[in-house]
């Protein structure tokens, strides 16, 4: 079980471990109205994206899977973060105990196929490394765009999911072990 995240590279990108540089462009992204409208509807201020970026982090020690930071090897930018995550969340239906995948991304990376990239290389690694026979995803219905990148990382609508009263398109995505 790895410590903490494995570093995988694509064509564009370097998926690695969150550092504490990272906070200032994590906070910048997961503080932006427009970014987290899907996302639990509220901005997150430095001191909550802080605590997110820890327990990220903790994730690949405590379970052995959790978020890569995104970063374009072009300039070095963090992109936005991606992975898979096990939250305990109370919801219909259960995916406790699954590695549920998830992704956001700053406003300035979307449309430029860079979740895309990152994402195939995530679910390649997941297939070679984690024992699960599928992954979740859970979308908020007005989010088309992730709703997109979700078919097109291979997932498939299994109807709707409730989490906190709210409704949420239910997605899964079989493993696709080589």
């Amino acid at each position: 079980m790895p410590s903490s995240a494995p570093l995988l590279e694509t064509e564009r990108l370097l998926l690695r471990s969150f550092q504490r540089s990272d906070l200032d462009a994590h906070a910048a992204t997961l503080g932006d109205p427009d970014v987290m409208r899907f996302v639990g509807g509220s901005p997150l201020n430095r001191e909550d994206v802080w605590k997110r970026l820890l327990s990220t982090v903790g994730g690949w020690a405590v379970i052995g899977f959790g978020a890569w930071a995104v970063e374009n090897k072009a300039d070095g930018r963090m992109l936005g973060h991606l992975g898979f995550f096990e939250f305990e969340r109370d919801m219909e239906p259960s995916i406790r105990g699954e590695p549920e995948m998830g992704w956001i991304f700053d406003r300035s990376a979307h449309g430029q196929g860079f979740a895309y990239e990152a994402g195939m290389a995530a679910l390649a690694w997941a297939d070679a490394n984690l024992d699960a026979p599928s992954y979740p995803a859970i979308i908020a219905l007005e989010n088309a765009p992730s709703m997109r990148l979700a078919e097109k990382f291979g997932f498939e609508r299994h109807g709707e999911a409730v989490y906190k009263g709210e409704t949420l398109g239910f997605f899964r995505r079989p493993t696709r072990r080589g």
